[in-house]
């Protein structure tokens, strides 16, 4: 069976959540709930999907807005989240919220995962790498099954650009690092599903990225 990922786009921020599940199957999951979870919930109710997990790349608010609402409509789905940034969740100043004045927090993770995992939601599985740089503990899924292979990457990665590392907790040099170590070596064709923005592959972003392409 083949998988799907619609993409769902939420405002103010453009933060593209994702929902991911096996034709034909009864579950799926969600990466990175932004601020208008009703529309990922509009996805699951036409496509009679139940929530088999929230997973977050990393905690910054804009990715991790929609637990609550998701969890609520969903009790049973465990939040899943780097070890890194799991303190974020449930602390409005850390992930952001707190000093832009509009104060959001999540419920507390209910798995914690760290490079080398591999954990299997709605019967598909997704390999974990650390990839910190734009936060301390911001991590990439890997779906290794799919032709080709598809990372669902948060703000680590975008077309033409990278994510911001300005934040607390940020540096450039770790991200680009974690970059040319996880990203750089999976095929040219590999899919990147990012945080913001549109999809982009490993091959285009090596070759032409002008922060962290070879040669940049």
């Amino acid at each position: 069976m083949s998988i799907q990922i619609l993409t769902v786009e939420s405002q103010p921020f453009a933060e593209n959540s994702y929902v991911v599940w096996r034709d034909g199957g009864a579950e799926a999951f969600v990466i990175d709930p932004g601020f208008e979870p009703e529309l990922i919930l509009e996805v699951l109710a036409e496509r009679n999907l139940t929530l088999a997990a929230i997973v977050c790349t990393h905690g910054h608010v804009d990715h991790m807005a929609g637990n609550a609402a998701l969890k609520k409509a969903f009790p049973d789905a465990p939040i899943l989240i780097g070890l890194g940034d799991a303190a974020m969740l449930t602390d409005a100043d850390l992930n952001l919220s707190g000093p832009f004045g509009m104060p959001v927090t999540s419920p507390p993770a209910d798995r914690l995962v760290t490079e080398g995992e591999r954990v299997t939601v709605a019967g598909i599985e997704l390999e974990v790498f650390d990839a910190p740089g734009h936060s301390p503990g911001h991590v990439v899924y890997v779906i290794r099954e799919t032709a080709p292979i598809t990372v669902l990457g948060g703000d680590v990665l975008f077309r033409g650009s990278v994510g911001r590392t300005d934040f607390p907790g940020g540096s450039f040099e770790t991200l680009k690092h974690h970059i040319e170590r996880v990203l750089w070596p999976l095929p040219a064709d590999t899919v990147v599903y990012p945080g913001h923005g549109p999809t982009t592959t490993v091959g285009h972003e090596k070759r032409t990225n002008p922060f962290v392409g070879v040669g940049a």
